[in-house]
């Protein structure tokens, strides 16, 4: 068994020799800068859409204590049909994402799509839900008492037309946000952490829904906390009401069926942010990082040096023409200016820094680097640096030789 999971271990580690990650890859930290999570996440706040990453983690890490939980009630000697009898009938009749771990045939188990369940092993899921220390705590919440201080709205306030605030149209909308070039200050809501200090109760598992709900689904202004973000979904997709509170156990049989629905409530609407992701962000998140390595910020500084500094050497060439000065050979000087200009002209145009390339850098976010770890991306990079090189080289070359070639005239 070691030497087949060895000799699969291998296997993947060839593949990736040749292509670029997968998106389930940059989920499960299988992937290394410029191209991880801490690096998707920060090109998703960028563009201030880093709410639908969250959310998946979010949702991620609820899944993952349901798991724990129908792990620790089977470890005690119980079934989830002794011990969660609604749950069981729920999960018998339309099938549950946990599989097996709930005790059901193979057959009753209601599967994830491909994408985000075959490749991932249970240690991958695990380290999904904590993408604290891969980011190196940069997506903790930074809200202190936040959940101690947050009190939930009735479910009528969440409803209510009076309050209906305007939605989001496409996953990756604005809303009426800034992105981060322009909202530096805004706090990361990180992934709720729930520390495993005790067993994991029923109440643990309505209590993380009830955050995910208020937090991610609930529309903007309805949650009087600055944690509060309506992410979009399709209608067919929205929760518009969540009956039960963490505070109060249920006790109803309505309520008790409600529960029921907890560990699989996000399951379908974390699908739909999956493969928005992998769709529409991922993509782009590519593109950026595996085959450039500047923010815009930065591309764009370098667009305006690199006009200065062209203006400059075209200025110092019709000067040195227009006043004939010698002897001739001085012109051969303007290769200075212009060397600087074109790379950086160029270097905007593909948001390529040929210089950070050859010495191994990527940006992370505008003058900050990070070394490039990602051996395809790597060879891609470097690549590109040799064609951006070569281009810089023709160019300089050819203005050097067009102003030293024009013959002076003194005016």
């Amino acid at each position: 068994m070691d030497d087949e999971q060895n000799r699969q271990q291998e296997d993947w580690l060839n593949s990736r020799k040749n292509r670029l990650p997968s998106f389930t890859e940059v989920l499960s930290r299988r992937t290394r800068p410029p191209v991880d999570l801490f690096m998707f996440y920060i090109f998703l706040q960028r563009e201030g859409a880093e709410d639908i990453l969250d959310f998946w983690l979010d949702v991620q890490q609820h899944e993952n204590l349901c798991r724990a939980y129908f792990k620790d009630v089977r470890k005690s000697g119980r079934t989830i049909k002794e011990d969660w009898p609604q749950y069981w009938e729920y999960a018998r009749r339309r099938g549950s994402i946990y599989g097996t771990v709930v005790g059901l045939q193979p057959n009753a188990v209601k599967r994830s799509t491909t994408s985000t369940a075959d490749m991932i092993n249970d240690q991958e899921k695990n380290a999904m839900s904590h993408p604290a220390d891969e980011k190196r705590g940069g997506l903790r919440s930074t809200t202190p008492g936040y959940e101690k201080e947050y009190i939930p709205s009735p479910p009528t306030v969440v409803n209510s037309p009076d309050l209906d605030q305007p939605r989001s149209t496409t996953p990756f909308s604005l809303s009426g946000r800034t992105s981060a070039l322009f909202n530096l200050k805004r706090a990361s809501r990180a992934p709720t952490f729930i520390p495993r200090s005790a067993a994991i109760s029923r109440m643990d598992l309505i209590a993380s829904a009830e955050r995910i709900f208020f937090r991610y689904l609930s529309p903007v202004g309805t949650v009087n906390s600055p944690e509060n973000h309506e992410i979009y979904l399709p209608p067919a997709l929205r929760i518009h009401t969540f009956p039960l509170s963490s505070t109060q156990e249920p006790k109803s049989q309505s309520d008790l069926n409600m529960m029921a629905h907890i560990p699989d409530m996000f399951h379908s609407q974390k699908e739909y942010c999956f493969r928005a992701m992998e769709q529409d962000a991922f993509p782009r998140f590519l593109r950026s990082k595996a085959f450039g390595n500047l923010t815009p910020v930065s591309a764009l500084v370098r667009l305006v040096v690199g006009l200065i500094l062209l203006w400059i050497g075209l200025a110092a060439g019709f000067a040195l023409i227009f006043l004939d000065v010698q002897p001739k050979s001085k012109r051969f000087f303007l290769f200075i200016p212009f060397t600087f200009a074109i790379l950086f002209l160029i270097s905007h145009q593909y948001e390529l820094d040929p210089i950070l390339i050859f010495l191994g850098q990527s940006e992370s976010t505008p003058f900050r680097m990070l070394t490039i770890r990602e051996p395809y991306v790597k060879r891609l990079l470097l690549g590109r640096a040799i064609w951006v090189t070569t281009l810089v080289s023709i160019f300089v070359v050819a203005l050097t030789l067009l102003f030293w070639a024009v013959p002076g005239h003194r005016l």
